[in-house]
């Protein structure tokens, strides 16, 4: 059995994607491998970009990110699964840090990678918690913003951490995440109904109720961009925004659900009014952030009315 299936999905970012198969090519070493990646975009030529032996999955429509890792794990061979995101490149040592990581703790179920921006400054994006009525409320009053170091305000995010050492995470985003085949079958792989953003949380989350406890090594380090296959600020916001709402739903006790999805919805509120009262003071940039968090709360809000009337009508 092949020691690691690496996947990776393409969404019109073949350049990306060549880029990132480069990078794991030149840094693997003799580790048993393959690569699958899964072209969600059917129209950028991926294929015609990376080695002939790596496995390219088209289906025949946009899968979303979770339904698309699932179809390559089916084809998978590896004893792990590494996912990782078009946008990454990989350094020396990472994915040998990462086996050897979950070797050394395989209570763990699941390993992530310290991340970094391309020029070597930290990407803070590769681990965070779930979030809780105190963090959105701190998120509303941009509490985490203003004291991005302070692991109080800043408690999703693991404000002041340097991921410098190795530590259990509540959860590890699925840009780099190894997971053993074991567990990933069975857990049933990710769930669907998130078709992007959200589901690599619930996949941890699940692995959490199993007794596992997630965890990010910086022996495994790589360079992630961040927000390749989304360009749009607003339609990633409303994406990401949504996904949240589904996690809450879906995880959080009921009273505690309510709360934290009507913080949600306030969230991208509160930015829309400090935008405009920015505007009115003469900050010129802010007319396009008014312009993009109008759209995003506008959007969460129909999603959510839309939800409700269903659940209403099923009554």
């Amino acid at each position: 059995m092949t020691t690691v299936s690496i996947i990776i999905v393409n969404y019109f970012t073949r350049d990306y994607v060549r880029k990132c198969v480069r990078s794991i090519a030149d840094t693997i070493g003799p580790i048993e491998h393959e690569i699958l990646v899964v072209d969600n975009s059917h129209t950028d030529g991926v294929g015609e970009v990376v080695d002939p032996s790596t496995t390219v999955l088209t289906p025949s429509r946009n899968l979303g990110f979770g339904a698309a890792c699932n179809l390559a794990a089916e084809r998978a061979s590896g004893r792990h699964l590494l996912l990782i995101n078009p946008d990454v490149v990989v350094l020396p040592g990472a994915i040998q840090g990462a086996l050897a990581c979950a070797g050394r703790h395989p209570g763990a179920g699941i390993v992530g990678a310290r991340t970094v921006q391309p020029d070597g400054s930290l990407n803070p994006g590769s681990c965070w918690r779930m979030m809780t009525t105190w963090s959105l409320l701190c998120r509303v009053a941009a509490l985490d913003r203003l004291f991005h170091n302070n692991p109080l305000l800043n408690r999703e995010g693991y404000g002041g951490w340097s991921r410098g050492d190795e530590r259990p995470v509540e959860v590890v985003t699925g840009c780099f995440l190894l997971i053993g085949r074991d567990l990933w079958d069975h857990l049933g792989g990710f769930d669907e109904r998130f078709f992007v953003y959200g589901e690599d949380a619930d996949l941890c989350l699940r692995a959490a109720q199993l007794g596992y406890h997630p965890r990010l090594t910086p022996d495994a380090t790589v360079i992630h961009t961040g927000g390749s296959s989304e360009p749009v600020k607003a339609g990633k916001m409303s994406r990401l925004l949504t996904a949240k709402v589904q996690l809450v739903r879906k995880h959080a006790p009921p009273r505690a659900a309510a709360r934290q999805e009507r913080l949600l919805l306030a969230w991208p509120y509160s930015r829309y009014l400090a935008s405009r009262t920015a505007r009115a003071l003469g900050v010129t940039r802010a007319q396009a952030a008014q312009a993009c968090w109008r759209e995003v709360w506008g959007s969460v809000r129909h999603t959510r009315n839309r939800s409700i009337a269903a659940g209403a009508g099923s009554s």
